[in-house]
């Protein structure tokens, strides 16, 4: 592995020294999100993906039983370079490990997806508060009442990542974040959470509740645990993925994603 500040923080994982949230952590780089399949469903698995691509953006597809991404980071390792793991059996959430050494099979494809985690830093840099991040919390994140594109047993809600801005730093995060397609782009919402089908703000399905202050509305991004939640939805006979907030950090710098 080379000595970027992403490796570092893969090289924690590794030593199982990270088991959290990467929020903030190796600013610049980009993170993503984590889905390994047996090979038998990838077609379909990848078809979901192009046809819900703002919560499914695909950055790359490991060759089967090949635990390296070769195009984002070159000689990391996707079954012990994560903070955390979740692992499915059949649908049911059976194992939150840290390294999936032992659930390893050699039919098994990863594929890493876009994650809004990218754009922070953007947003940053130009003087937006990133909610979640200032209090060292989890992104919260939302179920909501919009149903995806399906594709084969693939299907399930859009889910969502909040972060509360004032209106003018909406408008003006639309802009930074709509230069990150790959990332998930512009917000799919902005204000009423109720128009999601989202009834209380302060109990997230994944992640953690954040301050909203005064004069601030909630602006909601699509999030790569869609595809989470349409794995559940599949139940296949094993499925792994990352912990929610628990990404993979790779090489590439977020400016290179930018349009």
């Amino acid at each position: 592995m080379s000595t970027t500040p992403a490796a570092e923080v893969r090289h924690r994982c590794r030593r199982g020294e990270l088991a959290g949230a990467t929020a903030g952590l190796a600013p610049g780089q980009v993170q993503a999100n984590l889905a390994i399949l047996p090979q038998s469903l990838t077609y379909d698995f990848l078809l979901f993906c192009q046809r819900n691509p703002q919560a499914c953006p695909v950055l790359e597809v490991t060759e089967a039983g090949d635990p390296e991404p070769r195009l984002l980071a070159p000689g990391a390792d996707l079954r012990t370079d994560l903070p955390r793991y979740r692992v499915f059996r059949n649908g049911e959430l059976v194992a939150e490990p840290t390294a999936i050494g032992e659930h390893w099979r050699d039919d098994l494809v990863g594929f890493l997806l876009g994650c809004s985690f990218t754009f922070e830093a953007a947003m940053i840099a130009a003087g937006l508060p990133v909610r979640h991040v200032e209090e060292r919390a989890n992104v919260p994140m939302y179920r909501t009442n919009v149903s995806c594109v399906p594709a084969g047993p693939f299907r399930g809600p859009l889910v969502v990542t909040m972060r509360p801005l004032t209106p003018a730093q909406a408008i003006r995060a639309v802009r930074i974040t709509s230069r990150y397609p790959r990332a998930h782009g512009a917000p799919v919402h902005l204000g009423d959470p109720a128009g999601l089908g989202i009834g209380d703000l302060s109990r997230p399905d994944w992640g953690d509740a954040v301050t909203i202050r005064e004069g601030e509305i909630p602006v909601f991004w699509a999030c790569g645990v869609t595809s989470q939640a349409a794995i559940a939805e599949a139940r296949p006979e094993l499925a792994i993925t990352h912990a929610p907030g628990c990404m993979f950090i790779t090489d590439v710098r977020h400016e290179e994603l930018a349009s």
